[in-house]
Parts: structure tokens; C-alpha cells; sequence
């Protein structure tokens, strides 16, 4: 109980500078890759805490890696910090929130650290509403020396960290042979009959995919008069399943689609990703049960068990390299749809200021457990090591 008063403590005295960190990002939106205020927000007040900040970090402008060291052995604690936003509707995922938890939870650890051992990272992950950093991160080595990666998620209730959907992002080019549409129609190639004719084998597909599984597309180019033959046809699709293996499979047989749209049509086809690719998170279990604990004790008092989540998180990616999780607090007193005006407006109240400020002591209380107990650390371990592809 002393622990988990000092922790509080520590939240009272920074609730303002964080309250008006969030403030600021939500009035400042920016999309992913271009969050240079929110990200220069974040190195400021972690700079002035007295952390160590690379920025840019593995050549991104946006991104930042802050690091405290008590200079005694033991674990490295990441939180990672997302800031960007949505076009149009500004944070409707809640990112202004959910990287200033991230933040504050980092500068709470690093105050109580020079008493505990180890090493506190707050990294900050431009984009993860696209082609998001945590995916480049890994593969650059970034949570190589991890022991436990943590972030939590406003949302409109309390729920336990779960699962997302491995994802692939891939774009369809089909260039075919102008011409004109009445007088001399054969003389051309339609890509944009290739691009439908996608559609329709994908539909057709359906009927032989997992009901788990998520196939979403949409046509930006498909021509620009009605009286020329489209000679060019450019369509996008993410690609969902719940695990990595089956997303390959899945996604092969959606290019087998596209080729065959291709062939009839007589068009060239390019396939490339147009986004980077998503894991599927892998919760770990027993870092998820310490931190549904800590919750509870900051006066929480129910927490949702988990559902299968149908989205995609490049959180996914990290979960593959060390032991993760992605919970959710709660801002709202009714249901809340994401990507919608509605969250981003209700990031910016008390009720939820209150429940991020919980949610920081959640995570600051489980790097503390995991710091002080080496037997729990060691079941993390365990059960990352039984998990992982």
C-alpha cells in the first residue's frame, strides 16, 4: 500500500503537465509521420524529467527514444507513446491521451527508479494509424534488450489486453491501352474491368475464407471519362487473419485474384504493399494478469475480459519480439464508437483525465512488481518464449 500511495503522489504532482500535454496534442492534430509538435511535446516535458531523448530515432523525424538508467541491474521497462491522428476527425482513436499515459507512466517509474534497479524507455511511434513505426522499429533491433513493452488504450470501458489481427496491405495496379469507348472499343484494354473483376473473384472467395478473417478494399483510380477505355486501374485492400501463417496464406490467394482479373482483361498487374505489414498481438498472459491487479487497486473496479479483436495493431509486431500488452481505460459512461468525433471529445474531460491518470498507475505498479519480483519475470518469460511464432 505504501508503493501504490507514493505512485499516487507522484501522479498528483504532474496531473497538470500531463492533463495539458494531451490538451495540446488534441488541439493540434497531425497525421502519421508529420507529428512534429505532439512529438516535440513529448521530448520537452521528458527532457525536462531528466531523461535522455534520441531524436529522430532510427531515421524517423517523429519518432524519440527517452531513456532513464539507475545505473543497478535489472529489467528494461518500455512504454510506448503514439500521438497521431486521423484525417479529418482529428484523434478519434485517442492517440493525445494514450501517449501522454505513456509518458506519464515513464516519468512516474523514472521518480522512483534510483530506490529500484533497472532501465525505463518511453518510446515515442509516430503512425500507427498507417504505416506505423513500431513495425520498423523491430525490425531495426529496437526491443531486442526489452524485458516487458507496455501501453495502454483509451477507449470507452475497461477491458483487459486481447488480440488483433495480423494485417497486409496491398495494392493491385492494372495498366491496360486507351481508346475510344464507342468508335473503336477493341483496340483498347480495360484495366478497370481488371480491377472490378478482382472484386468479384474476392467476393467469390469469401465463401472459402475463416469467418475470422477480414478482406476490405476500395478503387482509387479507375479512369477519367467515360468515352476512353481506362488504361489504368489502381486498387487497395487490408488483408486480416489471426495469425501470421494464416495471413500469408490468405493474402496469396487474393493476388491469385487479382491475376486472374488480370489475365482476362489482358492488363499488366504490379503488386506491392502499399502500407507496412501488422502481427497479430500476442497478449502475454501473465503481464496481462499482473496489470488487471494493479488496475483494480487504483480503484477500478471491473475490468472486461478480453474479445477478439477484428482490428490491427502494429503493437502486434512488438508482441513478437518481447513480452506485451495493450489494455484499455475506460473515458466515457456509455458505449463509444473509435475513430469518431465523439471519442476524440471525450478524451477532454475529467472523468477521463481520471482514468488516464489510473491507468498510468496501472502500469508504473506492474514494471514495479516485475522489477522487485524475478520470479514473475521469469514466468513472463516463460510463457513469451511457449507463445511466440
Amino acid at each position: 500500500m505504501k508503493m501504490i500511495n507514493r505512485v499516487e503522489d507522484i501522479i498528483s504532482e504532474i496531473r497538470e503537465d500531463l492533463i495539458g500535454l494531451s490538451r495540446y496534442i488534441l488541439n493540434n492534430p497531425e497525421l502519421g509521420y508529420e507529428e512534429y509538435k505532439s512529438s516535440k511535446k513529448h521530448i520537452d516535458i521528458l527532457k525536462k524529467c531528466g531523461f535522455n531523448v534520441e531524436e529522430k530515432y532510427m531515421g524517423m523525424d517523429t519518432a524519440f527514444r527517452a531513456e532513464y538508467d539507475s545505473g543497478k541491474e535489472g529489467p528494461t521497462i518500455a512504454y510506448l507513446a503514439e500521438y497521431d491522428a486521423l484525417p479529418d476527425i482529428g484523434h478519434g482513436c485517442g492517440h493525445n491521451l494514450l501517449g501522454t499515459v505513456s509518458t506519464g507512466s515513464g516519468i512516474v517509474l523514472k521518480k522512483l527508479l534510483d530506490n529500484l534497479s533497472g532501465k525505463v524507455l518511453v518510446i515515442g511511434t509516430p503512425a500507427e494509424e498507417t504505416s506505423g513505426a513500431k513495425v520498423r522499429m523491430v525490425d531495426g533491433g529496437a526491443f531486442d534488450d526489452v524485458d516487458i513493452a507496455l501501453m495502454a488504450h483509451p477507449s470507452d470501458f475497461h477491458e483487459e489486453s486481447g488480440t488483433s489481427l495480423a494485417l497486409e496491405a496491398i495494392q493491385f495496379t492494372f495498366r491496360g491501352k486507351t481508346a475510344h469507348a464507342a468508335a473503336s472499343p477493341e483496340k483498347g484494354i480495360n484495366a478497370l474491368d481488371a480491377a472490378i473483376n478482382t472484386f468479384n473473384n474476392i467476393n467469390a472467395l469469401r465463401e472459402h475464407i475463416r469467418s475470422d478473417a477480414r478482406v476490405h478494399g476500395v478503387i482509387i483510380e479507375g479512369g477519367s471519362a467515360a468515352n476512353i477505355v481506362p488504361d489504368l486501374a489502381i486498387c487497395q485492400f487490408y488483408v486480416r487473419a489471426t495469425t501470421k501463417e494464416y495471413l500469408i496464406e490468405l493474402s496469396k490467394k487474393i493476388k491469385n485474384c487479382a491475376k486472374g482479373a488480370s489475365l482476362a482483361a489482358g492488363t499488366e498487374l504490379e503488386i506491392t504493399n502499399y502500407e507496412l505489414s501488422y502481427d497479430n498481438m500476442i497478449t502475454n498472459r501473465a503481464l496481462s494478469k499482473i496489470y488487471n491487479e494493479r488496475i483494480k487497486d487504483m480503484g477500478v473496479e471491473y475490468i472486461k475480459p478480453f474479445e477478439e479483436s477484428t482490428g490491427s495493431l502494429d503493437m502486434g509486431n512488438v508482441s513478437h519480439v518481447c513480452p506485451a500488452i495493450h489494455p484499455y481505460f475506460g473515458i466515457a459512461d456509455r458505449e463509444i464508437t473509435g475513430h469518431t468525433r465523439e471519442l476524440a471529445k471525450a478524451t477532454d474531460t475529467e472523468l477521463a483525465y481520471d482514468s488516464a491518470m489510473k491507468a498510468i498507475g496501472a502500469l508504473v505498479l506492474t514494471a514495479i512488481d516485475i522489477i522487485e519480483n524475478k520470479n514473475l519475470l521469469e514466468e513472463v518469460k516463460k510463457e513469451f518464449e511457449n507463445t511466440k511464432r
